[in-house]
């Protein structure tokens, strides 16, 4: 029989629901447990004045790969639209500069400033403690297992 699953503070679906076929749908599971933990990621992230999306591309600009624009929204699965939107927004803040290519000047590189970098260290160590709230049912092992097959299912087995 199955067991109540609790998915974050304040979730507790009905134990009922868990029998429904839904419930072994990887695209659902995905989409529930991604429910859950952006609410708990854009609670954590709040205090630096950040959501999840204006995190994730703080977190790119802090790779020192050296991401363009293009290559921030493909990555990001976004509009690149709503990239140069979150990049006005973090380069007001002076978290984030754009710069143009090295091989082709349209393409703009966005890179961290000191202060951007300080501001995702901080953001990160948040941005982690959300993660474990939100796969506390899992061990560390289960958790590099699951990051390990989405990275795969992602990206290939190269990933």
């Amino acid at each position: 029989m199955p067991t109540e699953v609790d998915v974050g503070p304040g979730a507790e679906p009905a134990e009922k629901l868990m029998a429904a076929t839904i419930s072994q749908d990887a695209g659902f599971l995905l989409a529930k447990l991604h429910a859950a933990g952006s609410v708990l990621n854009n609670r954590a992230l709040a205090g630096f004045g950040l959501k999840e999306r204006s995190y994730s591309v703080l977190a790119l600009a802090n790779s020192e790969l050296e991401p363009t624009q293009r290559e921030m929204a493909e990555f990001l699965s976004l509009d690149p639209s709503q990239i140069v939107a979150l990049i006005d927004e973090l380069e007001k803040r002076g978290l984030v500069i754009r710069a143009p290519g090295k091989q082709d000047r349209r393409a703009k590189i966005v890179s961290a400033t000191k202060e951007g970098a300080a501001v995702f260290r901080q953001a990160e160590a948040a941005a982690r403690e959300a993660e474990s709230a939100a796969l506390t049912g899992l061990s560390g092992i289960e958790i590099a297992a699951l990051k390990g097959l989405l990275r795969k299912a992602l990206w290939g087995p190269a990933a």
